[in-house]
């Protein structure tokens, strides 16, 4: 047996968050060079590049996003068994807002388990769309705050926004209904688009990428939810521009005879602390992150 140091976790975790290992050393109270040497150790332990190194800083690799996700369940148990033995436990009400398109098939059992994991805490949950959890979060609304970013050419205030702590990474993908999205429609017959309301940033997304490239298109569809939506792309209504763990029963990423515009990753975060907030919030948002990693 050859178990993970949790102080390499804990640096590992810390540099993958702040994106450099200069930005990530005072957050462990290391010297530069002292993180960089525990990132070498965790990486011949591991037998896997974890990160991947350029001028703008670091990421995760494939297996390094991999480990992130043990990394934080692991950092988030040493704690949870620390408090348990100290009586440390939490406890409190915790007003949460999560954006529709977080993991829609897994949230309820992520919920569950958060819950099971943590029984003092009286859960408040609001599944909503991502400028709503924004704007409600800014407002005190909502405790902690989970929301979809795209990519910054998505719209001017993309790039004005805090950045958060980063939680999941997705591919968009086109899709549409696993019977029917052989074929693409007939040359000159539009595209026919299933949506959320134009209030919602991936709707606005995927009609300025389609008019960008010029592509003909009707919104035939606009559903209050992603379950909405996917019950459209399930009975041939239409394609729809969606994250990849959106895919359900039913629905399938339209083949490359489509020639639809090719698309970005999503990225999930939880929004950054708000000032003065209750020592129980900045736990409660620390459990989070490692419960839903």
């Amino acid at each position: 047996m050859r178990p993970f140091s949790l102080d390499q976790l804990r640096t590992f975790v810390a540099v993958c968050e702040a994106g450099s290992l200069a930005a990530g050393a005072p957050h462990v109270f290391l010297s530069q060079s002292a993180v960089s040497e525990q990132l070498r150790k965790l990486e011949q332990h591991a037998g896997r590049t974890l990160l991947a190194r350029s001028k703008a800083g670091v990421a995760p690799t494939v297996a390094g996003q991999r480990l992130l996700a043990h990394a934080r369940q692991l950092l988030a148990l040493s704690e949870a068994a620390w408090e348990d033995l100290q009586g440390a436990a939490l406890e409190g009400t915790l007003r949460l807002g999560v954006t529709d398109y977080f993991r829609p098939a897994e949230l309820a059992g992520l919920l569950a388990r958060a819950q099971a994991r943590h029984p003092g805490v009286r859960l408040q949950v609001a599944v909503r769309k991502s400028g709503e959890i924004e704007a409600g979060y800014a407002q005190g609304e909502f405790d902690v705050g989970l929301t979809m970013r795209l990519p910054a050419a998505a719209g001017a205030a993309a790039g004005r926004r805090a950045a958060g702590t980063p939680l999941r990474r997705e591919p968009l993908l086109w899709m549409g209904a696993a019977w029917s999205c052989a074929a693409p429609p007939a040359a000159g017959a539009p595209l026919r688009l299933l949506a959320l309301p134009d209030t919602c940033s991936l709707h606005r997304f995927a009609v300025a990428l389609l008019k960008r490239r010029r592509v003909p298109f009707v919104v035939a569809l606009q559903a209050s939810g992603v379950a909405g939506l996917q019950s459209a792309l399930a009975a041939g209504l239409g394609v729809a521009c969606l994250n990849a763990s959106a895919l359900c029963d039913g629905v399938q990423a339209l083949p490359a005879a489509w020639t639809l515009p090719a698309l970005p990753q999503a990225r999930f975060v939880v929004l950054p602390p708000r000032q003065g907030e209750s020592a129980f919030v900045q736990r409660a948002r620390q459990q989070l992150v490692a419960d839903f990693a």
